[in-house]
């Protein structure tokens, strides 16, 4: 039976949404995507549609050279290449291709980051973080199993598929291939206050302790 490989990238950029994602899970990297090109160039999760605003946000294709890490190209990431068969392969592509259709009625699943903080999963059609969706994909493949839902599976807890091989561990700007397909992007960044960030999270918090 022949294999093929596929690609889960794990980041932690600068802006405010990951840092209140760090701040809260405690872990290192807040933002998952999975791929099928080894170039990076094409990588499929949940995020900012625009780079230079946290919202909207939804289905988004990634770039690892350029969109929202050009904006933070010191961020570290993780590179894991996963050893699948050529079913679950095919699997993959056709669940991811069903999101690339219609990119726009997928949304980001706000609320279900931070229900997820105290164990409680949120599921709306249609609404996904990115650890949700890189989990779904996988389960749905065949590539993943756990007993959690994917609305409470977070992005290091993705760490547990198997026939993983680790790839580069590292600052974005420092991976081989970034000055071969880094672009020259400027953007104007634009978040939500901390201040506001922090009174949303709380009342999400005292509503589900």
């Amino acid at each position: 039976m022949s294999n093929k490989d596929i690609y889960i990238i794990f980041s932690k950029t600068g802006t405010l949404f990951s840092n209140v994602i760090s701040f809260f899970t405690q872990e290192e990297f807040a933002h998952t995507s999975i791929s099928l090109d080894p170039t990076f160039q094409t990588m499929y999760s949940f995020g900012r549609i625009n780079p230079a605003y946290v919202l909207p946000a939804g289905f988004v294709e990634e770039n690892l050279y350029s969109g929202v890490f050009s904006m933070f190209p010191e961020s570290k990431c993780l590179v894991y290449k996963v050893s699948v068969t050529t079913e679950q392969y095919s699997a993959l592509k056709k669940y991811i291709d069903r999101f690339l259709i219609d990119k726009s009625k997928y949304k980001y699943n706000i609320l279900g980051t931070a229900t997820i903080l105290f164990n409680k999963p949120t599921r709306r059609e249609n609404y996904y973080f990115c650890s949700q969706f890189v989990a779904e994909a996988l389960i749905e493949a065949g590539i993943y199993k756990t007993d959690k839902l994917p609305e409470l599976i977070k992005p290091m807890d993705l760490l547990e598929i198997k026939n993983k091989s680790l790839l580069y561990s590292g600052k974005i700007n420092e991976y081989p291939l970034y000055n071969l397909y880094s672009t020259e992007e400027s953007y104007s960044v634009f978040d939500i206050p901390c201040s506001l960030a922090s009174a949303a999270y709380g009342k999400i918090r005292n509503r589900f302790i």
